[in-house]
This record gives structure tokens, C-alpha cells and sequence, in this order.
């Protein structure tokens, strides 16, 4: 896709969705890293229920190394994988006790040695929480920026490493931000509105659909 159709995708997104941002509650990185380990498969909504009272017991890395996870589990159960999650989340509160001082560490590198932490939620956390350019891809992100014909690729990484090669350094976090909201209010799994959507005339499956070019 040619740069200037791609900065006409990105300005009408920004147009559509002014207020697109990370929509899980947090207050510090430490919050947003857990709060992002526990939106994998299940809504930033439900995790949303479910972290203020999880945060008033354990409000950091120091209080949550010490949890049993059982009693982790009795807050995160309404969510997908909790057992699961709530192992993790100790576990990388005890690393990040041990190794960083009880601090999240700012780089990809470090992130992803955390227990239950891969690229997506390190993405998520430089740059909402440290405010540094990443393309974190999820599934509206996998499903929309294919779709739409920004990149080509079958998988979260390929898919990641294309968009930053499409996309200016400096739009990569609002672009991310931008095409979440997309796929959650327009470009959905099954049926996308796409008689209402803003950036229709970019979009290769719709022109292929409706015989544009």
C-alpha cells in the first residue's frame, strides 16, 4: 500500500475514534503490566471489573510476591485462565522483587524474561506505560490491518514487523490504539459495518467486494 493511502487510513481513523486510547485501568506500570496479563482472551472490560479490587490488595510488585496464587485465583476467577494467570502473576512479581527492585523494566529484552509476559503485553506496557512507539497486535489489529490491505502477513509478528515498516515511527502506539477501536466498534470478526465504515474506499476487501478499484 502506497505511503500517502496509508496516512489517509491513519488521519481517518484519528478522525473517527479522537478519544482511542488503552481502555484498561491502571495507575502505574506495574498496573497496566498486570492488567495487561490478564486481558489475554477476555475482554479489557471484564478485566476492568475484576483489577480494582485485586490492586487494593496487592497495589504492587512487593505485596503481590508474597500472594498465594490460590487467593489470587479468588479474584481474577471471573476471567478466562485465572488459574493459569494468577501462577504467572506471582511468579512475575517475584522476579520483578528479585531482579529490577520491585520496578517494571522499560525494554522488549527484559519484559519478555518476566513470567507470563510476551511481545504483545511488553508492547502494551513500553507504550502506554513508558510512553515509547509499539505496535502491540492483537486480534483486531492481526484482523484489521490485514484486512484492510495495511500489510499481508499470517501471524502476530509478521504482521507487527510490517506494520512498523508501513507505518511513521511516531504514529506506531496510535496506530495500534487506533486500529483496536476500529475493529471493536466497525471492522468486527463476523459482519463489519462496512457501509458505515470511515476508511471503506481504502480498504482492499471492500473494493474487491464491490468491484472498486
Amino acid at each position: 500500500m502506497k505511503e500517502e493511502i496509508v496516512l489517509e487510513i491513519l488521519d481517518a481513523l484519528k478522525e473517527e475514534y479522537p478519544q482511542a486510547k488503552c481502555a484498561l485501568e491502571h495507575e502505574d506500570v506495574f498496573q497496566l503490566l498486570t492488567a495487561t496479563m490478564l486481558s489475554a482472551q477476555t475482554t479489557d472490560k471484564r478485566v476492568n471489573m475484576i483489577t480494582p479490587d485485586l490492586f487494593a490488595a496487592y497495589p504492587d510488585a512487593f505485596a503481590m510476591a508474597q500472594a498465594d496464587p490460590e487467593t489470587i485465583a479468588g479474584y481474577i476467577r471471573s476471567i478466562g485462565l485465572y488459574r493459569n494467570k494468577s501462577k504467572n502473576l506471582v511468579a512475575m512479581a517475584q522476579k520483578l522483587v528479585v531482579d529490577y527492585d520491585g520496578e517494571v523494566p522499560d525494554t522488549m529484552e527484559e519484559l519478555v524474561k518476566l513470567p507470563g509476559v510476551g511481545r504483545k503485553t511488553a508492547n502494551v506496557v513500553l507504550a502506554d506505560g513508558f510512553h515509547q512507539q509499539h505496535i502491540a497486535v492483537d486480534t483486531h489489529v492481526q484482523r484489521v490491518s490485514n484486512r484492510i490491505g495495511l500489510v499481508h502477513e499470517k501471524d502476530v509478528l509478521h504482521t507487527e514487523k510490517a506494520l512498523m515498516a508501513a507505518i511513521p515511527e511516531e504514529r506506531w502506539t496510535r496506530t495500534h490504539h487506533l486500529l483496536i477501536f476500529h475493529g471493536r466498534n466497525c471492522c468486527t470478526a463476523r459482519n463489519p459495518q462496512c457501509e458505515t465504515c470511515c476508511i471503506r474506499e481504502f480498504c482492499e476487501e471492500y473494493t474487491k467486494d464491490h468491484g472498486h478499484n
